[in-house]
Parts: C-alpha cells; structure tokens; sequence
C-alpha cells in the first residue's frame, strides 16, 4: 500500500493552506466573534474553483476525486473550521446529492450554479422531533396537478439562512416508513419557503444555521430527487459522503491545535526553560501529533474506498467517529498547554476547543456512528 498523495494532491493541498493563510486567517477571529457568514471568502473560494471540486467539469466543477477534496476541507478547517464546514455542506450534503441521484437536466439547473460557487446549497433534514430519528419526520409532500405543497419546519439547517438551493425531505407517503420519504430540490425564491430562527452556537459561530419553514410550499413535479420514495436512501447516501468531509474537518481543527500547542510549548518559559522541555509536555504533542495521523488516513481511506467506487458506508463512519473524538480531546490538550492563557478569549485555541465538540455530534452523532459501524459487522 503506497500512502505518498500524488503531486496534483499535494500541490491542491498547498495551494488550499496558502489560500487560508491569504484570505481566512485574517478575518477568522472577527467572524466567529461576530458570528458572521464570511461572504467575501467563500466569494474568493468560489472564485478559485473550489466550491465545487469532486465533479465534471462539465457542471462547472474542478473535476478532481474526492480525496483531494478532503484534504482541501483540512486544510481550510486548519484556518477556520466554519469557513470549512460551509464548503463542506455545500459541497457533500447539497451538491452531492443532485450529481448523485439528479436528472440531468437538475444537473445543468442546479448543480452546475451550485459548483461554480454562484448559488450556495443547503441540506434540510433534521426537524425538532426528529435528529437521528429520520423516521420521526413530520414533514409533508402532497401531490396538487404538476406540483407538490410542501408542509413543514426544518431545524438545524447549516448554511440555511444564506443558502440559494435547498435539499430536503418530506413525506409524500407517511404509512410506508421505508419508502414514503421524497427528496426535493426547493429553490431559495419559491414561495411558502422561509427562514426561521437563526441560532447562535458554541463553536463554528460564522457557519449559519436556522430552520428552515416550508408553508404550502409547491415545489413542481420536476424538483424531485431521484424517485418518489427514495428520499430516505438519499440522506443516508449523503451522509456517508458527508461525514468524510467532517472526518476531515476534525483533523484540521486538531492539527491546528498541534501547531499553535508546539509554537507556544517553545516559548513558554516556566522554571528556567521552555515547557516543551518538560515530559509532560512532550508526551500530549507525541500523542497528538500520532491520533492526528491515524485519523488523517481513516479519513483518506474512507475516500479512496470512494473513488473506485467501492462500499464506504462502514469506512466513512469510522473516520468520523475516530476523528470527532480524537478532535475534541486534543482541542482540550491544547488549551492545557496553553495553561490559563488558552481559556482567554483572542487565543486561537479557545475557538479550536469551542469548534471541536460540534464534529461529535452534526451529520450523525458519535453513538450513531457506532451503530452504523456496528450494524455493518453484525448483519
């Protein structure tokens, strides 16, 4: 088994660190202090092809494998775990599912606006009663001519308060539970679409999430996504694509909690010299730098199984589980280091601590991952 990325891999993930030291650095303390939805990088992301990097190009995509395109998401989350999770939403959960299971003719109307960066995309699934329970949806879709009236309150909808194209999910049969959920393309402009409460979170506070209302919402006929009654394949397909990107993200946020943990370990004084020079120390940087690379290849794995085009579900899983947790444990490691200083405001990896916990729990909690992982063995 060969682990060296190729050249163009290598060069993209260069390329991708030197845009976030350029364009996301500077601004990252003030937009998650202000909770503000970066408009001006993720234009500049748009602008450098990168909101659409795993399709053709053909559909306005940069066409590269979606290895390459996770390893483009650690390195923007290494900067900014929000700017990187707002790529990644639009990217895996909205975009995906249209290259996915979309028509062609959704593709070019669509995903094509989507991959150039000119509209950005959402996923709208969970709702107040129903996170991990899918099937306690309450949504509805009722068959009205040519159109459907969708009914219903989405919550927890990243990037719903600025998105333009909306992936989301109602029931157009609700005594089926396996084969009664239909997914729909709902553009931002419909009418009986809108924006609810917008919340104000712990960590990743420049992503915005709001629910999403749908009130006699008619979407047309030639908005579904894939087939009537493919809805609930759709967001676990998703998913699975999904939760390699948040894998990703983790390992950047924790690798950035490597980096500023080293530079303030050398500097440091306490007792005559740099604390790096203490054992302590030195062990939680030789534990962080080793889950860190451990999770970076679960995470690779999980995209090449991907690639060729092979099962992934258990892989992608995995990767998430390993590297949410490995995430938050040494975003905690680093504000330890960092002693009294890294549980101040301004010091990078208080935010990197906020921004871990939420990789726990979004695009499938930890204890769900487990099940995923566990139903695939046991089946």
């Amino acid at each position: 088994m060969y682990f060296k990325l190729t050249e163009e891999q290598e060069l993209i993930r260069d390329n991708m660190r030197e845009f976030a030291r350029t364009y996301v650095d500077p601004v990252a303390v003030e937009i998650d202090e202000n909770s503000r939805y970066p408009e001006e990088v993720i234009k500049k992301l748009a602008e450098g092809g990168w909101m659409g990097m795993p399709f053709p190009t053909e559909y306005g995509g940069a066409g590269v494998d979606y290895l390459t395109y996770a390893i483009a998401v650690e390195e923007l989350s290494r900067s900014c775990a929000a700017t990187g999770f707002t790529m990644s939403v639009h990217t895996g959960l909205a975009c995906g599912p249209i290259f996915n299971f979309g028509t062609e003719e959704q593709k070019k109307k669509f995903l094509t606006p989507m991959a150039k960066g000119e509209h950005l995309g959402a996923f709208a699934l969970t709702e107040p009663g129903a996170g991990t329970d899918v099937g306690a949806a309450t949504s509805t879709a009722v068959l009205d001519g040519d159109e459907y009236v969708l009914n219903g309150v989405k919550t927890f909808t990243s990037n719903g308060p600025v998105a333009n194209t909306y992936v989301t999910f109602a029931w157009t049969d609700k005594n089926d539970k396996r084969n009664g959920m239909t997914a729909f393309i709902v553009p931002r402009e419909t009418p009986g679409l809108s924006v609810g409460e917008e919340f104000k979170k712990m960590g990743i506070r420049a992503s915005q999430t709001s629910e999403i209302i749908f009130k006699d919402c008619r979407v047309p006929k030639e908005n579904v996504l894939g087939k009537v009654g493919d809805g609930l394949k759709i967001a676990m397909n998703s998913f699975d694509h999904g939760r390699i990107g948040i894998a990703a993200q983790a390992v950047g946020i924790a690798q950035a909690a490597l980096d500023e943990s080293i530079s303030y370990s050398k500097q440091r004084v306490q007792f005559g010299k740099p604390i790096s020079r203490n054992q302590a120390i030195q062990w939680m940087i030789a534990d962080m730098h080793t889950d860190i690379t451990a999770g970076r290849f679960l995470y690779y794995y999980a995209a090449y199984l991907k690639d060729q085009g092979l099962p992934f579900t258990k892989e992608a899983a995995m990767a998430k589980v390993f590297c949410a947790e490995m995430c938050s444990k040494h975003a905690s490691k680093a504000v330890q280091i960092h002693g009294g200083y890294g549980y101040c405001k301004g010091q990078k990896v208080e935010r990197l601590m906020r921004d871990a916990k939420i990789t726990e729990i979004y695009e499938g909690t930890s204890e769900a991952q487990r099940m995923v992982i566990a139903g695939n063995l046991l089946r």
